[in-house]
């Protein structure tokens, strides 16, 4: 597969064109006034989202040429290869099938998924595997001595679980409280310990290679803590997500579910690292949790470019950064329960796509991801949103509404709705003021995210969205999206430092670092 990096196809030159002659000064409010039907041309729907775009600074002629750019670098081909189970993650030579992990068994496909074939018996493997933990997740919801159940991951192994079973809290078995701890300050995992009783516990200790240095530290603190209350039987009391089982066994524990290369951590949240969800929500809702990423996988591998919404929102991603010079984008979930939603796409994007290197090795010359960042609504109307409506910088909204809650309170969901819609439009529309201080300059861009409610289902679809247009600008920009080499060095200089803080040398330290030893020793 050839993919040519986007600064040395035609389209870039064009698209600098139209941004050097009309694009930096496009105004949303003058493309309304002109296009009775801009909302309809730049809104769409796609498996369980409805996006509307229509309130950001690009027009129909804009998307062409980006359409043209994603041609251009091959990007549809690329996806096609992930599709195919190639190994498209070059730097580790791996495939990239996420994707697979919530494709149905294959005797119930009816698709025209050309090359499932090739990967019929690593679906058959992810199917013994997903039934083994679901019936797993139903024994311990059946456990009425299991109250509490303490997940112990870092990174993917944490941020994905924890994400899910906060946002899906209104279908979650409500006898059963969940945890988790990743961090590897004491503070965190003594703080959830205090409010727990060995004997009923269960802890899932999820590290890939039960290597990772945070979450076996917790693990091992939190096996010592159950043997010193009186806990017994720490094989019914631990199960491990690894691949490592020997490992796992000599920790104790004979429970073991385990997940493969081709899974990178921060699309782990399908696989055996979901098992938290799967007890929360039950087997089934599991199960519509992946059939909604599986539905948004096939709109992604079969929509036309022009209609297919994760290319679209990767390429005005690639829009914004690399013409308008947007350096961040601000997330702004309109439901309590996607708290931990822009906790989980700063990982799922940065570490994705912080690169400053190509797939080749070679340095880029343009700018890549940007930083994300947010809270939800309406919190967030109270905290930052003033930046957003009169600061220097402009900085792109993703907003996520969700029509319909699930609570009886009177009056609470229209008021969300209105701030939600009123925030959006007051960014586009601003106001006037001669005095200055009431001035709110408009024009400012925003993307809405719209689900008819929050269910496993809808949730899954909006995750594999998130997934597939970070693929996308990724692709365009030329850059391997699935490794994360920046993640190594301070693990590496941490072990190093460590040994330092004990032993007292500070031999061949940079000043600033032996400083801070020397204070933290004292």
């Amino acid at each position: 597969m050839t993919r040519t990096r986007c600064d040395r196809t035609s389209a870039w030159r064009a698209l600098q064109a139209a941004w050097d002659s009309s694009g930096h000064a496009f105004d949303a409010r003058q493309a309304f006034a002109k296009d009775p039907v801009r909302f309809a041309r730049l809104s769409q729907t796609a498996p369980h989202v409805f996006a509307d775009l229509s309130k950001n600074l690009l027009d129909a002629d804009t998307e062409v040429l980006l359409q043209n750019l994603a041609r251009e670098c091959g990007v549809e081909a690329h996806r096609n290869a992930m599709f195919a189970g190639e190994a498209i993650n070059s730097t580790e030579n791996r495939a990239v099938m996420h994707w697979l992990l919530r494709f149905p068994p294959l005797a119930l496909v009816q698709s025209n998924h050309s090359a499932i074939k090739t990967v019929a018996t690593e679906l058959t493997r992810v199917h013994t595997t997903l039934d083994a933990m679901l019936a797993y997740a139903q024994a311990v919801r059946d456990d009425a001595a299991i109250s509490d159940v303490v997940n112990i991951g870092i990174g993917g192994s944490d941020l994905g679980p924890q994400m899910a079973v906060t946002a899906l809290d209104a279908f979650a078995m409500p006898s059963k409280r969940f945890h988790f701890v990743s961090n590897v300050d004491g503070h965190e995992l003594d703080a959830v310990l205090r409010k727990l009783k060995p004997e009923s516990t269960l802890f899932l200790i999820a590290s890939k290679t039960f290597t990772t240095i945070e979450t076996m530290t917790n693990a091992r603190s939190a096996k010592a803590w159950f043997a010193a209350q009186g806990g017994t039987d720490t094989a019914r009391h631990f199960a491990a997500l690894t691949t490592n089982v020997e490992a796992a066994k000599a920790f104790g524990i004979s429970t073991t579910f385990g997940f493969w290369d081709w899974v990178g951590g921060r699309y782990s949240l399908w696989s055996a690292i979901g098992l938290p969800l799967a007890i929360a929500i039950g087997p089934q809702g599991f199960r519509e949790f992946l059939a909604g990423a599986h539905d948004m996988d096939e709109h992604f591998r079969t929509a036309h470019l022009a209609r297919n919404l994760p290319m679209r929102l990767g390429l005005l991603d690639v829009w914004y950064r690399n013409f308008h010079g947007f350096t961040s984008r601000s997330i702004a979930p309109y439901h309590a329960a996607l708290k931990r939603y822009p906790a989980y796409l700063q990982q799922l994007e940065m570490e994705s796509n912080g690169k400053r290197v190509d797939a080749a090795g070679e340095a880029v010359p343009f700018a890549t991801s940007p930083a994300l960042w947010g809270e939800p609504g309406t919190n967030g109307q109270h905290a930052y949103f003033q930046m957003l409506h009169q600061g220097v910088d402009v900085v792109p909204v993703e907003f996520v509404g969700v029509k319909k809650a699930r609570h009886a309170l009177a009056g609470h969901q229209t008021l969300l709705l209105a701030n939600v819609l009123a925030q959006a439009q007051a960014l586009m529309e601003g106001k006037e003021d001669r005095g200055g201080h009431k001035n709110f300059p408009g024009n400012r861009p925003s993307t809405f995210l719209l689900l008819d409610e929050l269910t496993p289902t809808t949730l899954g679809a909006l995750i594999a969205l998130q997934e597939h247009r970070v693929f996308v600008s990724g692709s365009v920009w030329g850059i391997n999206s699935f490794d994360q080499w920046g993640v190594e060095l301070g693990k590496v200089l941490a072990k190093d430092v460590e040994a330092r803080l004990l032993n007292g040398n500070a031999e061949e330290l940079d000043g600033s670092t032996a400083g801070l030893l020397a204070l933290l020793r004292s």
